[in-house]
């Protein structure tokens, strides 16, 4: 159900979203920030939420040392509970690397490879599939496959429900591109089909597999794959705010049968999958994802060559982009960011690791209406000095 950021993943292709979020105040007083452009990006979110065009949590870290934090308007408005840094937000598809990385710890145990097609691991698909896809086309964005549109309309009520539907779907797909070459359309299957070669290996549903082996090893102590239920009751998970086709906003989770009038998005209302489908989604915390980041480059979750494995570029996107791993990489300013985003109704998700200077950034939103796309230019430019798709090579 989640709504891919890019044709994928990269920043210039990121959804734009219309409507306004909620305005707040700073919850939280960040370390003095040590550069001018780190003070512009701050006075630039403030802006951003003091004309109701963002409602969530920002945060930069330098080496493990937080410079800016800064949380902005209501993670539930019915019950009046502001955002902060201990809110869990949806990830849409910012949370897609957690799958491509829980492969490559089963690739470095030698509980599978790369290059092993669909079928070595899995029954029911077409023959063409089965045998010419691989492992590496999947978590590529490479395998030429095709799904069947997705029942937006649907609402879920468990997680088997979720986990039957999605595994059906994904064996519906029809192989209309040649494996290897980048696909220029969302390969949905390309994130479910690996999810389930996961669950094949290791006895473990996706989740739980995720949440132990990525979450838990990470210290990410507020990110997990929540249900609806627990979207209901906890009062540590932000509400995503959509906007109808009347400009009004409504708390998506409690109005299932309201849905997004976005044509990116046209129909779609993220609460009404029970639990995010298998290989996407989840829900993290502003400081988990720098855990996780730190996780990544200091050999808790993977080695370090599989670390490069997972973040080498492998086809470009444009003079300086490339697509990974279920992530973006980018040069600019003469150094490689990481990143993934996520869009949804309601959701807005960014974050970015600067692995040759020690930074990392994270962007959370729960409303429609934040200019993403231009944030994480802001975040860039704070943290590298150049603005992205200027001097990117240098």
């Amino acid at each position: 159900m989640d709504s891919d950021s890019a044709r994928g993943i990269g920043r210039r292709q990121l959804v734009k979203w219309g409507g306004l979020a909620a305005a707040g105040v700073p919850l939280a007083k960040a370390v003095p920030p040590a550069t001018r452009p780190v003070d512009a990006y701050d006075r630039y979110i403030a802006q951003l939420a003091a004309d109701g065009k963002f409602s969530g949590v920002v945060l930069l870290s330098h080496r493990g040392r937080t410079v800016l934090s800064r949380s902005y308007g209501l993670a539930d408005r019915e019950r009046g509970i502001r955002n902060h840094e201990g809110i869990s937000f949806s990830l849409s598809s910012a949370g897609k690397p957690f799958g491509p990385l829980a492969v490559l710890q089963l690739a470095q145990q030698g509980r599978l490879q790369l290059s092993d097609p669909v079928g070595k691991h899995l029954t029911g698909f077409a023959k063409e599939v089965a045998e010419q896809v691989t492992i590496h086309h999947l978590i590529a964005g490479a395998s030429g496959l095709d799904t069947p549109d997705e029942d937006v309309q649907r609402v879920f009520r468990s997680r088997s429900e979720v986990h039957e539907y999605y595994e059906q779907r994904a064996r519906q797909a029809k192989l209309v591109g040649i494996p290897g070459l980048p696909s220029t359309t969302h390969e949905e299957a390309g994130v479910t089909i690996p999810a389930l070669i996961v669950e094949a290996v290791t006895g473990q549903s996706y989740w739980d597999y995720v949440e132990e082996n990525v979450f838990r090893r990470a210290g990410m102590t507020g990110t997990a794959f929540y249900t609806r239920p627990q979207w209901l009751a906890d009062k540590r998970i932000a509400h995503p705010y959509m906007t109808l086709a009347d400009g009004s906003i409504v708390d998506a989770v409690r109005n299932l049968d309201q849905s997004s009038s976005d044509p990116w998005v046209l129909g779609k209302n993220p609460a009404r999958c029970f639990i995010a489908s298998p290989g996407d989604g989840g829900f993290a915390t502003a400081p988990d994802l720098v855990r996780f980041a730190r996780a990544l480059t200091d050999g808790t979750l993977l080695e370090r060559p599989w670390a490069d494995v997972l973040m080498g570029a492998k086809f470009p996107h444009g003079p300086a982009s490339f697509g990974a791993y279920g992530l973006a990489v980018e040069i600019v300013g003469g150094q490689w960011i990481w990143e993934r985003a996520g869009a949804n109704p309601g959701v807005g998700a960014n974050w970015s690791i600067y692995p040759d200077t020690g930074w990392v950034g994270v962007i959370l939103s729960n409303t429609d209406g934040a200019p993403l796309q231009d944030m994480i230019g802001q975040e860039t430019l704070a943290v590298t000095g150049v603005a992205p798709g200027q001097g990117s090579g240098g």
